[in-house]
């Protein structure tokens, strides 16, 4: 939908001659448009039916953080996912150790604001649980490395 404001035209016979004028060259046009007449308050609405994809959509991909969601999640909400994956590891294999890759700001999540949690989920699991870095993991992906 597209509005054209013709709000300061006073003159009824300019009004007119525009809409003409629009009517000529969008006869003109590939695309199929329908347009009202001028509204009391000087405005017109048309539509134009797409014939192509968006803009956006031509010039633009998904992103590759978040697959185009326009969200990713929280560390916090990664530790989290970490500590059931490091439960459900444990439970379903036999470990001597683990090893937690993951981005560094869910690392630092993990040794600061989660250090607590980290300790008692390694005191259940009467196991190790190692963390390192990986540089070219995005703040979603992790992996638990049994050793």
């Amino acid at each position: 939908i597209i509005i054209l404001d013709f709000i300061d035209m006073l003159q009824a016979e300019h009004r007119s001659q525009v809409m003409k004028t629009l009517g000529r060259e969008l006869e003109k046009d590939y695309a199929k448009t329908y347009i009202c007449d001028v509204s009391p308050l000087g405005l017109i609405e048309m539509t134009r039916k797409r014939t192509r994809e968006s803009l956006e959509h031509i010039l633009c991909e998904p992103c590759p953080v978040c697959n185009g969601r326009g969200y990713i999640k929280t560390a916090e909400t990664v530790c989290y996912e970490i500590f059931r994956e490091v439960l459900r590891a444990v439970r379903q294999f036999d470990a001597r150790e683990l090893l937690v890759l993951a981005a560094q700001e869910v690392i630092d999540m993990l040794v600061d604001e989660e250090s607590d949690s980290l300790a008692e989920l390694q005191e259940f699991v009467a196991i190790p649980i190692r963390l390192q870095v990986e540089a070219l993991y995005t703040q979603e992906q992790f992996d638990v490395v049994l050793l």
